[in-house]
């Protein structure tokens, strides 16, 4: 299955704290690169959000948001008594250091992560539904990447198909080119010898003629051409994450592309060369997004 590294993903849903919302967006990268953006009463979530996430993505740049919308009117407030002492003995050592530094009101420490909590949430719970929350937002966002993925490879096929008509057209054209550089030849040496004809003219065009057949013989190229598109669409039908194989292929397909260019003996070879490294371009684009 293709998929895409490019997605959006919301999940809401309502918990004993209040309200939890996951965004997930994704985009390409090389990587797998998570980042989170978490409340600090559910910091202590991360290690398992990324165990989730990696069990869904390989690859990409991924960026997940969650708020939690508090409702605590039913719920009474207390200090965390701990934390409070912690900021305290943090606050000595820098007025010991920075003596004349200013000391922080009532409400300054209140705002700090961590000092007030309600004593009406259950924090077990509340990590569960929130864990919960993310893998769900994780689903919604692979069928995203699966969704824009199978796009992404009816483009790739379509482009695939478009080169199979041009290397067989070069190789329908190919004897055809041959021959008529075989007849430019002749027709040079002919001239060259005002018509006449004999054994050694006839030898340095045999040797005119191996030489010709050495520098443009593309059948090699052309092989390998159809093999690599034969590759291709075995790699689009593999389950598994195909984005760096897929632009390995791409790097192969150009590589042969170029070389059937500098060997074309016609307009035809050189037209279909160049409209190959069009494709070739504009799948490799498409490749970037697929993970």
């Amino acid at each position: 299955m293709v998929n895409s590294m490019t997605s959006f993903a919301r999940h809401s849903s309502n918990s004993q704290a209040g309200q939890l919302t996951w965004e997930i967006r994704t985009v390409n990268s090389r990587y797998l690169e998570p980042h989170f953006r978490l409340p600090d009463s559910l910091r202590e979530l991360e290690p398992a959000l990324r165990d989730a996430l990696r069990q869904q993505f390989s690859r990409g740049k991924i960026e997940c948001f969650l708020k939690l919308q508090t409702d605590n009117s039913n719920q009474s407030l207390s200090v965390n008594t701990d934390r409070l002492n912690e900021l305290a003995s943090a606050l000595d050592q820098i007025r010991a250091t920075i003596p004349d530094s200013s000391n922080p009101d009532a409400l300054a420490l209140l705002a700090w992560p961590g000092i007030l909590r309600n004593e009406g949430s259950d924090q077990p719970m509340l990590l569960e539904q929130a864990l919960d929350g993310f893998r769900q937002c994780l689903d919604v966002a692979q069928h995203t990447r699966a969704r824009e993925g199978a796009e992404l490879a009816n483009l790739i096929r379509q482009r695939i198909d478009a080169m199979t008509a041009l290397v067989k057209d070069v190789q329908t054209h190919l004897p055809e080119a041959l021959a008529a550089q075989r007849q430019q030849l002749q027709n040079r040496l002919t001239d060259m010898l005002d018509g006449k004809e004999n054994l050694a003219s006839q030898e340095r065009l045999e040797q005119e003629m191996v030489i010709l057949a050495q520098k443009a013989d593309v059948a090699e190229e052309l092989d390998r051409l159809r093999t690599h598109i034969t590759e291709i669409g075995r790699i689009l039908k593999r389950n598994e994450p195909i984005g760096r194989r897929l632009d390995f292929m791409m790097q192969e397909l150009n590589r042969e592309a170029n070389t059937l260019s500098s060997k074309a003996l016609t307009s035809v070879t050189t037209q279909a060369a160049v409209e190959m490294k069009v494709l070739i371009e504009q799948m490799r684009e498409q490749v970037q997004n697929i993970e």
